[in-house]
């Protein structure tokens, strides 16, 4: 924290809860908005007058505009919120967090969001929020940018705004997709990225649960060849990370198989990997997709994972992720994983 701030806070304690109060508001507006009243207040916990009573002195302030479809943010909001941002979070605790799960995990940097999704919807989309920001500053040139299903990656794409370089981007599913819910396939959020940035999408689809026979042949097949070659050409993996038996039963996987990745001491799984404590793969499906070799060689991998019930399934997967990798994830997660890390 500045000196400035660090003064103010002694001297008047009760302002830096007041702004932190109204910095969370504003950024929910801009998170959500057009937003209106009642939903905002459920989002921040406040009655519906508090809600009212702080949205008119925001308007008053030109931070927010409000129109019949709700309150949206305004340049100075953006600029205020911006301008803010670097104080807030370390006032808060969240900077140095990060900092210490940079240092442990050894990745090049932790981003850690307010609250804990177990408990708080709004903190998946503050995930959502983080990751979009870390994708669009970070992308730079790159081309192909793979990605996979999931609540929490599809929270990213609605966060995403329109930019320049964005038509040179081509989003593919890093993988086949998960469960019964169609959006949140892979194919299907890749698809999201695409039109909320302004750039293109290929859609693959490879049927999970193939014979070893099945699996041979249809990786022979033209379509199957060229995701292949992108896959290799693959400039940057924007993940999630599941709890390594939601994972197994989410697929419908065969009770003795189940109980075999139990047995094997699974904690983590992703790109369809199941990882133990240490970061050890213990169990794979068979399928086509991101491999692990091809992670050492993508510039870019933004891990997204939140909750403190999947702290140490996060921990499984960092234990060998490669040292680019970007994780964005939440107070929840991040203090039981710092818990679990010190007590080693």
């Amino acid at each position: 924290m500045n000196l400035m701030m660090e003064a103010q806070r002694k001297l008047v304690p009760e302002m830096m809860e007041l702004m932190q109060e109204r910095y969370r508001i504003l950024k929910f507006v801009k998170m959500a908005g057009p937003i209106g009243r009642r939903p905002l207040g459920q989002m921040t916990g406040l009655s519906e007058r508090e809600t009212r009573t702080m949205m008119d002195l925001l308007r008053g302030q030109n931070l927010i505009q409000i129109a019949k479809e709700g309150a949206s943010i305004t340049v100075d909001g953006m600029n205020v919120l911006q301008a803010l941002e670097t104080s807030m979070e370390d006032w808060s605790g969240r900077t140095s967090i990060a900092k210490k799960m940079t240092q442990f995990l050894g990745i090049q940097s932790v981003k850690v969001v307010a609250g804990n999704c177990d408990s708080d919807d709004t903190s998946k989309n503050l995930l959502g929020m983080e990751a979009a920001k870390q994708f669009s500053a970070k992308i730079g040139k790159g081309k192909v940018v793979a990605v996979t299903g999931g609540s929490t990656i599809a929270s990213i794409p609605p966060q995403i705004e329109k930019f320049s370089d964005a038509k040179n981007l081509l989003f593919i599913a890093a993988r086949g997709g998960v469960g019964d819910v169609i959006g949140l396939q892979a194919n299907v959020i890749a698809a999201s990225f695409a039109e909320a940035s302004g750039g293109t999408y290929s859609t693959f689809y490879y049927p999970e649960s193939l014979s070893e026979e099945a699996h041979e042949a249809f990786r022979k097949e033209p379509s199957v060849l060229k995701m292949l070659e992108l896959y290799e050409a693959t400039d940057c993996v924007l993940h999630g990370i599941g709890d390594a038996q939601t994972m197994a039963t989410m697929r419908n996987t065969p009770p003795e198989e189940q109980r075999m990745i139990r047995d094997r001491g699974a904690k983590g799984e992703a790109f369809g990997y199941y990882f133990d404590e240490n970061g050890n793969v213990v169990h794979r499906l068979r399928t086509v997709g991101i491999q692990t070799e091809h992670l050492a060689e993508i510039p870019l991998i933004i891990s997204v994972a939140g909750g403190s019930g999947k702290a140490e399934a996060i921990l499984a997967y960092m234990a060998s992720a490669p040292k680019q990798t970007i994780l964005v994830t939440d107070e929840g997660a991040a203090t039981e994983m710092l818990k679990m890390l010190v007590a080693k």
